[in-house]
């Protein structure tokens, strides 16, 4: 074969092979945009379901605090009307009859007696009702004393036994923060006494990791969290409203007759 023959099978098959590597650089090109056009568009679908969910899971909670709220209002005035109403309908009531001509004075010191008694436990309720709203150790002294004041109420029961540990220091100021962590813990308490039927409810509050947490437990006989139907309560999604508002985080564990324990952060 002369040189200029060969010279030139060479360059075609040169031809040939780059021609090869350059359709395979193609289609490899092609399966790798297509690739990552796919997989980018996964991820975008998965962060769009994952944005889904956490839109349900936020309108859920603000389902649950409105809900919770309307339960608020609604016992407030069942409260005004059975607690203070009532009494002062009665005081009216007992008030004109002391217009009555001619009483005697035994009489008299009935009404009077009655109107007196009356006026005396509306008092009472109407400062029990305030007191729920907003309790005044809270707003005047801070949270430690509140929550002390809260477990000597719920100690006088003589049913459970709670300790309390306090490794932080609360700002006054910072009420309306405290005022969540307190109906946290009025929650937790309830749900120990009245669902757990616990003895014994442990409450520490501590800086973990540089992060302020509060630990609560109790041996009451527990429940499987795990189960959905009892995550959905409306009293633990109040309880993670309010974390998710304090920007803290909130686990729980349980196990049947092997107590309950909350852990939230703010």
């Amino acid at each position: 074969m002369s040189k200029s023959l060969q010279f030139n099978f060479f360059q075609n098959e040169s031809n040939t092979v780059l021609a090869t590597i350059f359709v395979v650089f193609i289609l490899m090109a092609s399966i790798l945009i297509l690739f990552f056009y796919f997989s980018r568009k996964k991820i975008i679908k998965k962060e769009l379901e994952k944005k889904d969910l956490e839109i349900n899971h936020q309108k859920e909670l603000l389902r649950s605090v409105i809900i919770t709220q309307e339960e608020e209002r609604k016992r407030i005035a069942q409260d005004l009307h059975d607690d203070i109403s009532s009494k002062l309908n009665i005081v009216s009531l007992n008030s004109h009859l002391l217009k009555t001509p001619n009483l005697a004075n035994e009489e008299l010191l009935d009404i009077t007696d009655n109107i007196i008694l009356l006026t005396k436990k509306a008092l009472e309720n109407s400062r029990r009702i305030a007191h729920d709203l907003l309790p005044p150790v809270l707003e005047k002294f801070g949270l430690h004393a509140g929550i002390e004041e809260l477990i000597v109420e719920v100690s006088t029961s003589k049913v459970v036994k709670i300790d309390y540990v306090n490794k932080l220091v609360f700002d006054i100021h910072e009420n309306e923060k405290h005022l969540h962590i307190f109906r946290i813990l009025q929650e937790l308490i309830n749900n120990s006494l009245r669902h757990g039927k616990a003895t014994q409810i442990s409450i520490l509050f501590d800086t973990l990791n540089t992060v302020d947490t509060c630990i609560y437990s109790d041996n009451g006989v527990g429940f499987n969290y795990n189960k959905k139907v009892n995550q959905k309560g409306l009293g633990m999604k109040n309880i993670e409203s309010r974390v998710n508002f304090l920007n803290g985080n909130l686990s729980i564990a349980s196990q049947i007759n092997k107590g309950f324990e909350a852990k939230f952060t703010f």
